[in-house]
């Protein structure tokens, strides 16, 4: 009797909504996926199908640990991330002019991607310590500031500006709901200006150079570096009100679109599914972060709810990123779309993110 009442009241605890909504998403890409295997005869909806079972154990494991375990291990977490993007940089496996990933036979493992958990914990434990009613100084960020930007560091050597570029923003965005002072805040916008010509002389590659020159003048390279993204509009355009309808999608289906089924992913949705699809994806997104930020307010204690925003922030620059690169609105950085593109590290990191959201909202009582 009192096993089968332990088990109804961890029935009782679990976020079905947030589980329902990370579904949903799930099953989409899938589909999506499987119109883009369509085209080029690979199975990319068979394997991250795959990829979407091993995470259901991961978010299982993480909602069933007490996250004060990730709280208290927060910085041993970080340094080991580091370690391994060290790791990278001697014996790591380079594909397409970046060396990113460690391969373990079975598995291309991107320590980088984990970099975004680390990051989260660590700040969501920097501000649990804290524990301070009045804002930050920037004289009192300067440690976390500093372990962060260490670690995107390597992440620019690999060289990854997209996943440097989100790792910040979440950053920022924790450090924004902490609180922070205007002068302070002034402080570290003035930074970033003026470190925009020093990361353009020195810290972006050639190629970075030109996808940002791209950006700005579709019409200069029409066939080189800007054919990836005038395809992908013309993709979205062509979908119309309604889309062109399941794997029918011509700009994808004929192989206009690069790297259709990872960055660019959205285009195929946009063409078959039109505005209409399109509203509707970003519904669920929309949903899914809203839901996040609720977890957030009713955590139980500031780690819970500071791992909530890190969460949320994590999957809306994602979002905002990808489909800002894929219309034309921002440079092309490599960035995937959450729980849609395919890709192992990827999808991985944020199911590990989802399974620390159900974490919390399991846990939103009075601590023990």
């Amino acid at each position: 009797m009192k096993r089968s009442e332990g088990l109804r009241g961890f029935f009782e605890r679990v976020d079905w909504v947030l589980l329902g909504i990370v579904v949903l998403l799930s099953l989409l890409g899938v589909l999506n996926l499987h119109s883009a295997a369509s085209t080029v005869g690979l199975s990319f909806h068979l394997a991250q199908s795959l990829w979407f079972l091993f995470g259901a154990v991961i978010i299982a494991v993480l909602a069933l640990m007490d996250y004060r375990i990730f709280e208290r291990w927060a910085y041993l977490f970080f340094f080991a991330v580091v370690g391994l993007l060290v790791l990278v940089m001697a014996i790591g496996t380079e594909l397409n002019g970046s060396k990113r990933w460690i391969n373990l036979g079975f598995f291309h493992m991107q320590p980088s991607e984990l970099l975004k958990i680390a990051v989260i914990l660590l700040a969501a434990r920097f501000f649990q310590d804290r524990n301070q009613t009045e804002s930050f100084s920037i004289r009192q960020l300067v440690m976390p500031f500093a372990l962060v930007g260490g670690g995107v560091i390597f992440v620019l050597k690999q060289p990854d500006l997209g996943t440097s570029l989100v790792i910040l923003a979440i950053f920022m965005t924790m450090v924004l709901f902490e609180g922070v002072r205007w002068s302070s805040l002034l402080v570290i916008v003035f930074a970033g200006c003026i470190s925009l010509p020093l990361a353009w002389n020195f810290g972006l590659k050639e190629y970075q150079k030109d996808r940002v020159v791209s950006f700005l003048n579709l019409e200069a390279d029409r066939y080189g570096q800007s054919w990836q993204v005038r395809q992908s509009i013309i993709a979205f355009g062509s979908g119309r009100v309604w889309g062109k309808g399941y794997v029918e999608g011509t700009q994808v289906q004929r192989g206009f679109v690069p790297e259709h089924e990872s960055d660019f992913v959205a285009a195929i949705w946009g063409e078959e599914h039109g505005f209409v699809g399109m509203v509707f994806l970003l519904a669920v997104y929309l949903a899914l972060i809203g839901w996040a930020l609720r977890i957030s307010h009713n955590a139980r204690d500031r780690f819970g709810a500071h791992v909530g925003v890190g969460v949320a922030a994590m999957i809306f620059w994602h979002t905002l990123i990808n489909l800002g690169m894929v219309t034309g609105l921002l440079p092309v950085v490599g960035l995937t779309l959450p729980l849609m593109s395919y890709g192992g590290s990827s999808l991985l990191t944020m199911l590990m993110g989802i399974g620390l959201l159900l974490n919390v909202s399991m846990r939103r009582g009075p601590m023990s």
